[in-house]
């Protein structure tokens, strides 16, 4: 998503980050084939994980998860109402992504295939996350 908010010119308007719901990879690098993934594709993974807090909420107008149970685990941490409706599911912005189709699987037990298919992806719903913020919320900004 940075990469794709930076070729728009919007990395002024959309602030960005990635969380965990878990903190058992707190302090680490992406995973080596993650990030190879990511670099024959002309993109730069760089950062440490960190875990998702309540403070986040505060800082973010939406919250993403790759899957129901982590949407479910931040909707357990929101502090109200109106940030568990903050959540959502980022699949859910893949124009492609059928009804029953909105699970990003984690690749980490798999193969390099794995985060090619995971890459593709969130590439979609990341496009059509960008093009739903320019058509609403960053349209009237």
């Amino acid at each position: 998503m940075r990469a794709l908010v930076e070729e728009r010119g919007l990395g002024d308007r959309i602030l960005i980050d990635s969380a965990g719901t878990g903190a058992w990879h707190a302090g680490h690098p992406p995973d080596g084939r993650a990030t190879a993934e990511a670099a024959g594709r002309g993109i730069l993974m760089d950062g440490r994980a960190r875990q998702f807090t309540q403070d986040d909420f505060a800082r973010f107008d939406l919250v993403l998860a790759m899957d129901a149970q982590n949407a479910a685990d931040l909707r357990a941490l929101a502090p109200d109402d109106a940030a568990r409706d903050r959540v959502r599911l980022l699949r859910g912005y893949d124009p492609a992504a059928g009804p029953g189709d909105t699970q990003v699987p984690d690749p980490y037990y798999g193969g390099p295939d794995g985060f090619a298919e995971v890459f593709d992806m969130v590439d979609a719903a990341c496009r059509g996350l960008l093009d739903h913020l320019l058509a609403g919320p960053l349209a009237r900004a």
